[in-house]
């Protein structure tokens, strides 16, 4: 088999993140190849794209027959929207999925460490909501396909230009769907042109909406380049946004809007940034609960994409914290987003301190703490790696909840090098947690306790909590 070959067979097992190995029938011989988006069970046809360590990859382009274990999906836009990936599938099914790809991550990454895992491997937790569970998501503009017409809502599977309009999408809830609705009707009635990631031309970038799931505060802001100059006036410009707010403003909900916001954004990256920032109505913020504490999240502070299922996941953390905890302990909480975890432990600690590198994170925790009546929390806004360097107390535990690409080396060596008895480790992208997990075996730690956690049901993302403890 060679590059741009079409291929058949059956997918035989998984690999993460959501790979498919496919099994082709070749002169008599079984060949492997693999096929990301292709679910064990199924037949596929994929077209051979590229070899890469040795082993074939493929792009899928049918599914031939379904897994024996596959249903219908609930949603309309699930066969081109990229944005879930298991929904074919009972959730348990979705479960054990997720699960069999994350075992046979870690004993690849580990070899004989892999007993320990098993040994403390206390399963995978389900969400507590299997639709409608997310507070954060972001929407982009583009056109439904090449000089189609105006599009808002998930990339098209496996495209980073085409867009899918997802008025229906069941991950979000209703007031969601409605104000994407509204705010793609109205830019498609003013016929202004989205931003071209390649010609870097156009105005329309992103649609971001997060909501308090206890709080059912809404939080809004439309992002846009300042090409609108090209176009607009500065006075017709503000009417065409204040036109946009009261659009929103006249949306029956469930919820309520905290704040409706503007943000500029002129840099070349297809991500959400910030480069100048205007309230169009309330407040910059909205307001959410977890285990019964009460946190100020900001546009572009990290705060998990699913409340209720942030409460299992920092139970978990907070179980695993106090496993062998004497005493009053000094506690680092290092990557702390809005402080979530930094506060939720603070009842047990002598003093917890919090580093994220988000300025707007670490004012929003430091306001959440006053509110929550915590006193022993200090918030550090910086990166990691040189912070650690400006702190006075030593640490006696520390927990560790980076970015998805995990600690920076240096980094990871200076936490290393503190010799903490016990270490707690949250990895929203289990592949960094196993490469860091070298390190850590190498330095004396061991899995002591290890759980999956399901923030995400329908897509192939899944947090993992590890229990480190040093011999």
């Amino acid at each position: 088999m060679k590059k741009g070959d079409r291929i058949e067979g059956t997918v035989v097992r998984y690999d993460f993140p959501n790979v498919g190995i496919v099994q082709v029938e070749e002169n008599g011989e079984n060949q492997y190849v693999k096929v990301k988006n292709a679910i064990k069970g199924q037949r596929v046809s994929a077209v051979i794209n590229k070899k890469k360590h040795g082993l074939l990859e493929g792009r899928l382009t049918e599914v031939l027959k379904r897994a024996d274990n596959e249903i219908d999906s609930p949603c309309p836009h699930f066969a081109e929207c990229g944005g879930c990936t298991y929904q074919t599938f009972p959730y348990e099914e979705q479960l054990k999925i997720k699960e069999e790809q994350l075992m046979r991550l870690f004993k690849n990454a580990l070899g004989d460490g892999f007993k320990d895992l098993e040994e403390g491997y206390e399963g995978i937790l389900a969400g507590p909501d299997k639709t409608e569970y997310r507070n954060k998501m972001e929407f982009s503009f583009s056109d439904e396909y090449k000089d189609g017409p105006l599009a808002l809502g998930m990339h098209k599977r496996g495209s980073t230009y085409d867009v899918v309009n997802t008025f229906d999408c069941r991950i979000v809830d209703e007031d969601y769907r409605r104000i994407l609705k509204t705010t793609y009707e109205f830019f498609a009635d003013k016929n202004i042109p989205f931003y071209h990631k390649m010609k870097h031309e156009g105005i329309l970038r992103h649609l971001c909406v997060r909501k308090g799931r206890k709080s059912g505060e809404i939080l809004v802001f439309l992002v846009t380049s300042s090409q609108w100059e090209d176009i607009f006036s500065g006075e017709e410009w503000d009417a065409v946004l204040n036109d946009w707010k009261d659009s929103l403003l006249k949306i029956e909900l469930k919820g309520s809007f905290a704040g409706i916001l503007h943000i500029k954004n002129d840099s070349l990256a297809d991500a959400v940034k910030d480069e100048g920032e205007t309230i169009l109505y309330g407040r910059d913020y909205f307001e959410e609960e977890l285990l019964g504490l009460k946190f100020k999240i900001s546009p572009f502070s990290f705060f998990q994409n699913n409340s209720l299922g942030a409460e299992i996941l920092y139970s978990k953390v907070k179980e695993y914290f106090f496993e062998g905890v004497k005493g009053k302990p000094v506690v680092y909480d290092l990557y702390s987003g809005t402080g979530t975890i930094a506060q939720i432990v603070s009842g047990s600690t002598s003093k917890t301190i919090g580093v994220e590198i988000v300025e707007e994170a670490v004012e929003a925790a430091r306001e959440s703490a006053k509110r929550n009546n915590i006193d022993n929390c200090e918030f550090l806004a910086g990166d990691v790696l040189e912070c650690l360097d400006e702190i006075d107390n030593l640490p006696d535990y520390i927990i560790l909840d980076p970015p998805r690409d995990g600690i920076n080396p240096k980094a990871l060596n200076k936490i290393l090098g503190y010799g903490v008895g016990n270490i707690v480790y949250v990895s929203c992208k289990p592949s960094s947690l196993a490469r860091d997990l070298e390190s850590f075996y190498a330095n004396g730690y061991r899995i002591g306790k290890c759980c999956f956690v399901d923030l995400f049901p329908s897509t192939y993302h899944c947090e993992t909590v590890c229990l480190l403890k040093k011999e």
